[in-house]
């Protein structure tokens, strides 16, 4: 009996950094293999391009973002053996933001999450800011001011570090007859708050419904929703790097909360 042919979506570019799209494989792979949310499956890995599933796009439903609300959190609560950890199989940094022009992602090995957001997260991006000329003397005061915070342990909790995508904005969630599916990852270890705050970031389709039933499968630290901003704040900075204009005006806003209250 011959096999079903699969339809393919090849995820390509010339000159990518060397292990890019290895390294999305194996992040692929490390989050289909929690068993929770669906993922896109991984069919082949070449230097220069990523074989996929082709997958077919259905309208948003209510239902479906519950069961992916359920699944997304079955997925975190996978975990990772330390803050800031990639995925098995993959030993060097990672990558965040567009194929076309992704930033490094810093590996870490942290035992709390606030030294890691600090050191892996803050400190590179405030650093390409400053080079970039798009932050000012009082916006680099106050990423010190905030990564002192994080280093002092003022946001950490009990969580131990949960299996993120780390990438979840709207446009990595593809709505499909088999449930809202994950691709596009840059799979950490690292806090569940920080996927939430993301999908949040840019809007997802009944995202309401998504967080009644990620915390009816695992109730979120009270306060959470006072906590959006801070995980929203490394990928506004990136966005920042990248974009320019009114990402700078965001971030700066986003800093002024943190570090005044």
């Amino acid at each position: 009996m011959s096999r079903m042919r699969v339809a393919v979506h090849r995820k390509a570019r010339a000159g990518a950094p060397p292990g890019f799209f290895a390294c999305e494989a194996a992040g692929l792979r490390w989050l289909a293999a929690a068993g929770g949310a669906p993922v896109v499956e991984v069919l082949a890995v070449g230097a220069d391009h990523l074989d996929l599933v082709r997958l077919t796009a259905v309208r948003p439903e209510r239902a479906a973002a519950r069961a992916f609300g359920a699944a997304l959190a079955r997925t975190h609560d996978a975990g990772a053996p330390a803050f800031g950890a990639l995925p098995p199989g993959w030993q060097g940094d990672g990558w965040f933001g567009p194929l076309d022009d992704p930033l490094p992602l810093d590996r870490g090995d942290h035992a709390a999450w606030g030294a890691f957001l600090a050191e892996c997260r803050i400190a590179p991006v405030a650093r390409r800011l400053r080079v970039a000329g798009l932050t000012t003397p009082a916006d680099e005061a106050a990423l010190g001011r905030l990564a002192s915070q994080l280093h002092d342990g003022r946001w950490d909790d009990d969580d131990r570090p949960a299996r993120l995508h780390g990438d979840l904005w709207q446009g990595n969630v593809v709505w499909t007859p088999g449930g809202a599916t994950l691709i596009d990852p840059a799979a950490h270890g690292g806090h569940r708050e920080t996927d939430l705050a993301m999908l949040a970031l840019f809007g997802l389709p009944h995202l309401d419904d998504v967080l009644d039933a990620y915390q009816e499968q695992h109730p979120l630290h009270e306060g959470w929703r006072d906590r959006v901003g801070l995980h929203q704040l490394y990928p506004v900075a990136v966005h920042a790097l990248l974009f320019g204009g009114g990402y700078v005006a965001h971030l700066r806003r986003l800093l002024h909360c943190l570090v005044s209250t």
